[in-house]
């Protein structure tokens, strides 16, 4: 018989899964694409319960705009944004216009997508090849992605370093951390759970000795652990 799992529930509108992102700043994204270089003034430091890096506001025209706030910056100090901008930290330049070996963060998988990648507090890239228009970068999980030239990032180091230093301590802060951003916890295993929740839970056990694996064919609630599996156990090395 077929069961409610977790990852089944997200779209029902719950409470354990609404993100209370009317107490959000706003989105963190680059201006438009513009050909040529802009200095735009920083006019605030925001905190923000959906970033875990702090983000700055900045006067784009006549509209105000965030993005993350890189290492470093302060109110009223200039950042520069366009292709030929010096390389100097908080800068947005493409990263065909980057030296190898520099740090950089906030990449944007596309050109003129906002930023997409290295966004998370004291988070850094690094630049390690260019070849043609694609440019090889090496992420913070040593991970490398080849990425567009044209594609912006920010110079420097994602501000907010040492938040994870601090240990949480109660059960009920880390709760209330994890609301702010939309993400449920704490995460219990499937063997852990009772019959009624998990076709891994029952039993006075956590180790219940029943196959993960399953068939391909079956209904959405029985469908956990190793789908269709062609093989389990430990590979032999002979």
């Amino acid at each position: 018989m077929g069961k409610n799992l977790t990852q089944q529930k997200r779209g029902r509108g719950t409470t354990t899964y609404r993100a209370p992102s009317f107490r959000y700043k706003g989105k963190a994204a680059y201006p438009r694409l513009e050909a040529q270089i802009k200095e735009v003034r920083i006019i605030d430091i925001v905190h923000c319960a959906g970033h875990s890096t702090p983000l700055i506001e900045f006067m784009d025209g006549s509209e105000k705009k965030l993005t993350q706030a890189p290492e470093g910056i302060a109110v009223n100090d200039t950042i520069s944004i366009g292709k030929g901008a010096a390389i100097k930290s908080g800068n947005i330049v493409p990263l065909e216009d980057i030296p190898e070996g520099t740090s950089i963060f906030n990449i944007e998988g596309t050109p003129g997508d906002g930023g997409k990648f290295v966004r998370t507090s004291g988070g850094a890239a690094k630049i390690l090849t260019k070849k043609g228009k694609n440019i090889t970068v090496q992420l913070p999980s040593k991970k490398e992605r080849i990425f567009l030239g044209s594609c912006r990032a920010t110079i420097g180091n994602a501000a907010g370093a040492g938040r994870k230093e601090k240990p949480y301590l109660k059960a009920g802060i880390k709760f209330m951390a994890m609301k702010a951003k939309n993400k449920k916890w704490p995460i219990v295993s499937g063997t852990s759970m009772n019959a009624v929740d998990h076709p891994f839970g029952g039993s006075s056990t956590s180790h219940k000795g029943k196959p993960t694996t399953t068939s391909r064919n079956a209904p959405p609630g029985r469908k956990v652990g190793k789908i269709a599996a062609r093989r389990t156990g430990r590979r032999n090395s002979k």
